[in-house]
């Protein structure tokens, strides 16, 4: 006789987890997961092993829109260590060039303008871009060194936050695809002795912040005296991560056409742009947009009791 499948609970919403220090993104995802019992869940842009920070995670339906908080931008607090290159541009790779350093703080504050706006930057070799369907990390551990197209990202804000010893502390607001470990070592560059990532955290996310992230102690503590259902407290609206967009609640005659896929007409409703939709109740179902016959469109579902 075959064994009991074991049965996972139906969770919806959204956690912020403050990932901790060597453990990958998804092991973390998977270890929430367990703790949640949560049959389906995802997280929204992997951090590093050696990064912290915020780590937004979704649930059951929360999932449909993990992939507009993929294009969020982020923010992060990194220590910068002067004169030492690594293979992987942070302290899990192997030491390739050792420098003297003699940049002061004036040096640092004079080439960070330098890095501000809109920038070229080259992929990092250690990084799950594909080249020809394998993760050029993959081809980086072979010893294996391709060529790699820039990309354009936008740094917001660079900001040196404390120098000491060699080591820098700055902030950085970014937009996606930014790669804090090629931005460090492009400023180590610049200043002629070479620099390698040493501490990472994530600051914020879209809309979330750290202070606003629960530690994985604190779920597995409390997952431990009381169960998985408790954890619950600690989740957020499904649409959590798209509260920079315009909501519109539609009657309850409109709400059923919606719901069936059926554009409904709307007074006002703004233009070029997504929008969430509440129910009569004021219930998120989903994201809509205006077509061009001006009726509002659904773009993405979610299942209602």
């Amino acid at each position: 006789m075959g064994q009991l499948k074991h049965k996972r609970r139906t969770v919806n919403g959204m956690l912020l987890l403050d990932k901790p220090l060597s453990i990958s993104s998804n092991a973390a995802l998977q270890k929430v997961r367990w703790l949640f019992n949560a049959e389906k869940a995802g997280h929204t842009g992997s951090l590093d092993p050696l990064a912290t920070g915020v780590l937004p995670m979704c649930f059951g339906e929360a999932t449909k829109f993990s992939q507009y908080l993929l294009n969020a931008d982020k923010c992060y607090e990194v220590v910068m260590q002067l004169g030492i290159t690594t293979t992987t541009g942070d302290a899990e790779g192997q030491i390739i060039a050792n420098k003297i350093v003699n940049s002061t703080e004036q040096d640092i504050l004079a080439v960070l303008p330098q890095f501000r706006g809109e920038i070229s930057q080259v992929p990092p070799m250690y990084s799950a871009i594909k080249k020809n369907g394998q993760p050029l990390y993959k081809l980086a551990r072979a010893g294996e060194i391709v060529a790699r197209e820039p990309r354009q990202i936008t740094i917001n804000k660079l900001e040196l936050i404390a120098f000491s010893a060699g080591q820098a502390k700055l902030m950085v607001a970014c937009s996606k695809g930014t790669y804090i470990r090629t931005l460090v070592e492009d400023i180590g560059n610049k200043l002629g002795c070479g620099a390698y990532v040493k501490q990472l955290c994530r600051t914020e996310a879209g809309p979330f912040r750290l202070k606003q992230a629960i530690s994985l102690d604190t779920l597995m503590e409390l997952h431990e005296k009381e169960g998985s259902e408790v954890l619950d407290q600690f989740l957020l609206p499904i649409d959590a991560g798209l509260t920079h967009w315009p909501v519109i609640q539609l009657t309850e005659h409109s709400c059923y056409y919606w719901l069936h896929g059926q554009p409904v007409r709307v007074p006002d409703a703004p233009l070029d742009t997504y929008i969430r939709v509440q129910d009569q109740l004021g219930r998120f179902i989903g994201l809509g947009e205006v077509a061009v016959d001006g009726r509002l469109a659904p773009k993405r579902l979610i299942q209602t009791a």
